[in-house]
């Protein structure tokens, strides 16, 4: 890694950028209807929890399968940005960052409310990126990572590159 370059501002611009510029704003007007259509049969989508009693309420859970479906279900929108909140953003500002742990927050039941939380995981994604110091970007990763345990997060070698991920998976 170049240590003339300041990484952390630069990640932190980068992702800033993509994501002010390209990502968020496709979501913008984002309605339930669409948010949690089936376009295919079979999807994953966010369902309503029912209870041992059969009775359900405004508290959604996201579709899963234990078996290793080949190929994978098409999922929704809901499914998808309930994955990026929780399991993409949350898990790894939770356990890179110390962050909240996003899986004790139940996915979200309206477009709007799914919004408002993929908003506050970026922002503490971009809070701990921009907080990381040259010095811990060449550090590995260590058990935070479990299959990455041993590369550094900045390290551009990296094989995560090759399958089209961030440096700062």
């Amino acid at each position: 890694m170049n240590n003339a370059c300041d990484w952390p501002e630069l990640l932190g611009e980068q992702l800033s950028f993509h994501w002010s510029r390209l990502a968020r704003p496709r979501l913008d007007g984002l309605v339930d209807w669409e948010y949690f259509g089936e376009p295919v049969p079979g999807c994953w989508n966010l369902r309503p929890h029912v209870d041992t009693d059969g009775k359900g309420g405004n508290v959604f859970v996201m579709d899963t399968n234990t078996t290793d479906e080949d190929p994978p279900p098409f999922t929704t929108i809901a499914w998808r940005l309930a994955h990026v909140i929780r399991h993409v953003l949350g898990a790894r500002t939770h356990d890179i960052f110390d962050g909240p742990d996003a899986e004790r927050v139940p996915p979200a039941a309206t477009a709007s409310d799914a919004l408002a939380q993929l908003d506050d995981a970026y922002r503490r994604w971009q809070d701990g990126v921009s907080a990381m110091t040259t010095t811990r970007l060449a550090e590995p990763c260590g058990r935070n990572e479990p299959h990455f345990e041993d590369e550094a997060p900045g390290d551009a070698r990296s094989p995560r590159q090759s399958r089209g991920s961030l440096p700062l998976r």
